[in-house]
């Protein structure tokens, strides 16, 4: 899963200035390019642990086809469900500016029903970086149908290191055996998902044996971009590569200080990119993904390989990291690259968000309830479920007391959550444009990671022990990385910080997708009260129509 895509964008640039000089036109006033994809999506027989079982392909791949863009291009996906059940995709990370109804989850989005298609179509604006794709209809993640979204830097904007000899996307993972359809039903029964029985890189595990054709080749003396993204179910992961180091240089569409590391701590969720150097003796080498602060152990390993070289690769893997102090510890080395431009010309450090004044805080604290026998997770004792009706849908069409109530949860949850919970609808209105605090505050012996949909925010602290006031002296309000995933330790909290400027219904969900099945998961709702296009788009015209809404006449559209 590779190609040189910075490469490519100087060429598709190129061209483009190209047809627009001839036309006597001016480069800046051409729309942005549009790049095509048509998805089908369907069941076949793969073996990721050496064992067949079916999964979900997108066009008979397994992981799906890789979509490689550069900033403010236009993507449109058309995706053809030919599964037996509804499907939905989200892109993860892709802040999806002003049009949550693009963002593929059940709470802004009417499920693509089977036998049906239906076309996404959203712009990377202003955004650049290493993301994923996964389904989010029931379990289907744990089956496939995920894959990597890159999102490269425009010609016109510096990269601060030299284009890499290749570029390469690898997907980690924990894996079932079983299919999601029998794991969905295992939860329904109130029972967990239990232990993954394994773990894949790019849809295959490996085992330290000397056999396997290799994933990578490098030919010495070059320098490869890895774009390493955990993909999976609950498992955080170490990646390591025998014998390398690795230069971390971007992390969820931001430039970072370029730290070198031996191996990497990548939660659920989470993207990272690094640079290495193929400067060791030419022959083979192992990459290794081991599970992290869990009960289990498990690893797999894939080759890369010396172009020209000979020998296998040694069956001494090199050690994963133990303890959670290591993992915090690590997390503290991560810093904004604050002189490097992202999307824009202008030095990512010039956004000073520690001087912005804080107007609202929010403490979301995880729990786990096995009330009536049936396991649930909830956040501040509210487990969430999804609608029949869209709850983007419901506030658009003006309806939304019919569906679900704002605000039934408290910004500030009692010292000690209740073991009982609420099973409804979990949504909280957002000012738009305020400058927001939110703590996650995890009190159980799991680690926990969490995403927002439609924002990256500045992860300013991780911290063991429960979170006060106090507390924000540690924040780092200097340089904390702009992303929008975050691991909370067990009996941890960390804070994030964001202004809430981008109007929509957005997703705050865990990573680990059986918590987000069975609860732990809610939505942000950003209104403009303008209802303006300046600041949301309206519904776009091929949305499908489902529940209470479906025979609606359609509301007065948003006007400048």
């Amino acid at each position: 899963m590779g190609g040189r895509g910075r490469g490519r964008g100087r060429g598709s640039v190129m061209a483009m200035l190209l047809v627009c000089l001839a036309a006597g036109t001016m480069l800046v006033n051409a729309e942005d390019p549009y790049f095509f994809f048509t998805w089908n999506v369907s069941y076949g027989t793969r073996s990721p642990l050496g064992i067949p079982q079916r999964v979900i392909l997108i066009n008979d791949q397994f992981p799906g086809p890789n979509i490689n863009s550069t900033s403010n291009n236009n993507i449109v996906v058309n995706v053809f469900n030919n599964l037996d059940e509804p499907l939905l995709f989200t892109w993860n990370g892709v802040q999806q500016r002003k049009n949550s109804w693009q963002d593929g989850t059940p709470g802004t989005h009417c499920p693509i029903m089977p036998g049906t298609n239906f076309t996404y179509r959203f712009q990377v604006k202003d955004q650049i970086g290493s993301y994923m794709y996964y389904p989010t209809t029931g379990f289907q993640r744990a089956s496939g149908g995920f894959g990597g979204l890159r999102i490269n830097s425009r010609l016109l904007i510096p990269v601060p290191y030299a284009d890499p000899q290749d570029d390469y996307t690898v997907l980690i993972n924990d894996w079932y055996s079983k299919g999601h359809a029998a794991l969905q039903r295992l939860m329904d029964s109130g029972r967990s998902a239990g232990r993954p029985d394994g773990i894949i890189i790019n849809g295959k595990s490996g085992k330290p044996d000397g056999t396997g054709e290799p994933l990578f080749n490098f030919i010495p003396g070059k320098t490869y971009k890895l774009r390493i993204c955990n993909v999976g179910i609950k498992t955080s992961l170490n990646f390591r590569i025998q014998d390398h180091t690795m230069k971390l240089v971007e992390m969820e569409g931001s430039h970072v200080v370029q730290n070198m590391y031996e191996s990497l701590d990548v939660h659920v969720g989470q993207c990272f990119a690094v640079l290495v150097t193929a400067n060791k003796q030419p022959k083979d080498y192992y990459m290794v993904a081991s599970s992290r602060l869990t009960k289990y152990h498990l690893t797999s390993t894939a080759v890369i390989r010396y172009i020209g070289g000979s020998g296998k690769a040694s069956a001494m893997l090199p050690p994963a990291p133990l303890g959670l102090v290591w993992s915090m510890n690590q997390f503290r080395t991560f810093r904004w690259n604050l002189t490097a431009s992202a999307a824009r010309p202008n030095p990512q450090g010039s956004y000073h968000y520690g001087k912005i004044n804080i107007t609202r805080t929010i403490k979301l604290v995880n729990s786990a309830s096995r009330a009536g026998g049936k396991l649930r997770y909830a956040i501040n004792g509210v487990s969430h479920v999804d609608t029949e009706t869209p709850l983007k849908y419901a506030e658009y069409f003006g309806v939304a007391e019919k569906v679900f109530k704002y605000n039934v949860i408290r910004d500030d949850p009692p010292a000690e959550l209740n073991a009982d919970i609420v099973m409804q609808p979990n949504v909280l209105n957002m000012t738009f444009r305020n400058f927001v605090e939110i703590i996650f505050e995890n009190r159980e012996k799991s680690i926990q990671s969490w995403h927002l949909g439609g924002y990256s925010f500045f992860a300013v602290a991780v911290e063991p022990g429960r979170w006060t006031a106090e507390k924000r002296k540690n924040y780092n309000l200097l340089d904390a990385v702009s992303r929008h995933t975050i691991q909370v330790f067990p009996g941890s909290w960390a804070a994030i910080l964001l202004t809430f400027d981008n109007a929509g219904m957005w997703n705050i969900r865990s990573e680990n997708w059986e918590r987000t099945y069975l609860g732990q998961q809610m939505y942000a709702s950003v209104l403009s009260p303008e209802r303006s296009l300046r600041d949301e788009y309206n519904m776009p015209d091929n949305m499908t129509l489902c529940g209470i809404v479906k025979d609606l006449p359609q509301p007065s559209p948003y006007t400048i």
